[in-house]
């Protein structure tokens, strides 16, 4: 029988984050926010997981200080017995990592999945399940494509389902995600402030045995988003000696969260600008504008 993950266990997931939020400079009324949620939930008389597993989001943010965004941090903890958002901010978020959650894939086959198709998230893997990409990958067939398929649709949300099978139809992505001109100023801010040594820098546990604190990371908020930038950290990234050129954006907003990656293109129309990854069209416009 799996334990019941506790109030107290939930409330320090929040306070853990709002540690780290704290030492990486981060925005005073995100931390607070953390800060105030951790201690309404070990006030709570009733089980804050329960009410989780229901999926039951309106009922978690009739609690004090509870919104959208620490509704969706608290059930994904309990469901997933992780938090990513914690992951994250310790530098140990890896492709793999995420991968093997999902039933049916192990670390060896989260490995080949990620180099082979070079995605990084759970609503990448969904979308390549979908698109019949994950079945060229070794070791994967259609019936485990399927098991895949099943086990993603309970580990994402169904907005992240939605925003998936309904595909970039015009007009419906813009108003869910940043502008390219927002992520683009955020990767220019995160990239020059690395460069003067200003960021604090965290010690991820991939590929760095010696635990150095290297990689630099950076909180804004822009347009009511909550921005975390960091440089790659992924195999992908290491294999072509891309970490620091690859910025890794994490953005949130009222229980919204996504991710996106902008690099350098080596060759074409757009060679020698930052891109973002899967957005290349938007880019071509923004810079046509801009001269």
């Amino acid at each position: 029988m799996v334990q019941q993950v506790t109030n107290d266990e939930i409330a320090n997931v929040l306070d853990r984050i709002a540690d780290l939020l704290e030492t990486q400079d981060a925005n005073p009324h995100r931390i607070r926010a953390y800060r105030n949620g951790a201690q309404s939930v070990r006030a709570a008389e009733e089980s804050v997981a329960d009410l989780a597993q229901e999926g039951d989001r309106e009922a978690l943010q009739e609690l004090p200080g509870i919104g959208q965004g620490l509704a969706g941090v608290i059930a994904t903890f309990v469901k997933r017995g992780r938090s990513d958002l914690l992951a994250r901010l310790q530098g140990e978020v890896s492709p793999e990592d995420l991968f093997v959650q999902v039933p049916g894939i192990g670390g060896k086959l989260a490995h080949r999945i990620a180099a082979e198709l070079d995605i990084e998230t759970l609503e990448e893997l969904e979308q390549a399940a979908h698109d019949s990409r994950l079945q060229k990958v070794k070791g994967i067939g259609p019936k485990r494509a399927e098991a895949v398929r099943v086990g993603l649709a309970g580990l994402l949300s169904g907005a992240a389902r939605r925003r998936i099978q309904r595909g970039a139809k015009a007009g419906e992505t813009e108003k869910d995600r940043p502008s390219v001109k927002t992520l683009l100023e955020v990767d220019a801010e995160y990239r020059r402030r690395a460069e003067a040594d200003e960021l604090r820098k965290i010690a991820p546990k991939r590929f760095n045995p010696e635990g150095e604190a290297w990689l630099p990371i950076m909180h804004v908020e822009r347009e009511g988003w909550n921005f975390t930038a960091l440089y790659s950290n992924t195999a992908r990234a290491h294999e072509l000696g891309t970490t620091h050129d690859w910025v890794v954006i994490y953005y949130e907003r009222d229980g919204y969260e996504d991710q996106a990656t902008v690099v350098t293109v080596k060759s074409g129309p757009l060679k020698g600008k930052r891109v973002v990854r899967g957005r290349e069209a938007e880019c071509q416009r923004y810079y046509d504008q801009v001269g």
